[in-house]
């Protein structure tokens, strides 16, 4: 009998072990990922993984440093430490009512985050909002800026127009319907129709996740303050060029071809004019190719931060 009942134990341990994991698993195991820390009067949340040469990946709406998980592993194996925390208002991170969400609010969290974080020297790779929010901390402090990669941002913020999946949670008494109408199978949708290349690539339980961190404990109000303290200006739009030509690092863009957000032939080639690039560099993929083709994305910033070693030791 007891030979029995250890055997019966053992199947129930590997029933449990291929169960797919849920969206609290996945949760979960982001948490024990990373670590909180202070910086600009807000508590967040801080993924990193590997060594060598800091990468440090700037997410922008909808993404947190959950996006960047695959990444970061991608990045350790060839040979550098990527880093990847939340923005105030998002994922892990708290979530102030007064806080500044603007792009100059959130860059200044930024410049404390490098600083509280030890960065000395890094190279920076920002996406979507995480671009503008990126110019911030690169102007604040250029020298400390090692590269730049571009991947499917904005430039050029005078142009820039939400996607139809977004521009609702810009108009008040309608976004908060639009977030509270966005239930799991709605945003799973909304994702692969958008979002993912490859649906493949992501479980339930990872978007899941996703929507559980945009929502987190303020049931998305702080998202809803993100996307309506925009500064899509002349002044910033100077700013954000200012940041990606005539500077002291080289600067790259990486591409997803297929996304319908912010597309190759609108917002990637406004890109690669504002940084004066001779070319960019194309990835399959729409807007978060972060999940489906982050080996690619690694790739290509490995190669391009190993070029800048050899120019430059610091690097």
């Amino acid at each position: 009998m007891p030979e029995l009942q250890h055997a019966g134990e053992h199947a129930r341990v590997i029933s449990t072990a291929a169960r797919p994991a849920s969206k609290a698993d996945v949760l979960d195991a982001h948490r024990r990922a990373g670590r909180r820390f202070q910086a600009a009067g807000a508590g967040s949340f801080v993924r990193e993984q590997g060594d060598g040469p800091a990468v440090v990946c700037i997410h922008g709406m909808i993404g947190t440093s959950f996006l960047y998980r695959k990444v970061l592993a991608e990045l350790a194996i060839r040979g550098l430490r990527g880093v990847a925390f939340d923005l105030p208002g998002f994922g892990l991170a708290d979530r102030p009512p007064g806080y500044d969400y603007s792009w100059t609010g959130l860059g200044r969290f930024c410049v404390a985050a490098v600083d509280e974080l030890g960065l000395d020297r890094c190279h920076l790779v920002v996406h979507d909002i995480g671009g503008p929010v990126g110019f911030e901390l690169a102007t604040a402090m250029p020298a400390r800026i090692a590269s730049l990669t571009l991947l499917n941002t904005t430039i050029d913020v005078t142009d820039f127009r939400s996607p139809w999946t977004m521009e609702p949670f810009r108009h008040r008494g309608i976004g908060e319907l639009w977030m509270a109408s966005l239930t799991a199978p709605a945003f799973r949708f909304l994702m692969r129709l958008q979002g993912i290349g490859d649906p493949a690539a992501v479980s339930r339980a990872e978007l899941g996740t996703y929507l559980a961190l945009i929502k987190g404990p303020d049931h998305g109000r702080a998202f809803l303050q993100i996307m309506r303290s925009t500064e899509r200006t002349v002044a910033k739009q100077a700013r954000y060029r200012a940041a990606v030509r005539n500077v002291p690092y080289p600067v790259q863009a990486v591409w997803a071809a297929d996304d319908p957000a912010m597309t190759l032939a609108g917002y990637g080639k406004k890109a690669q004019a504002a940084a004066g690039l001779a070319s960019l560099h194309t990835i399959p993929g729409k807007h978060f190719p972060q999940e489906d083709q982050a080996p690619a994305i690694a790739s290509q910033i490995a190669e391009f931060v190993l070029f800048q070693q050899n120019v430059d030791p610091r690097a």
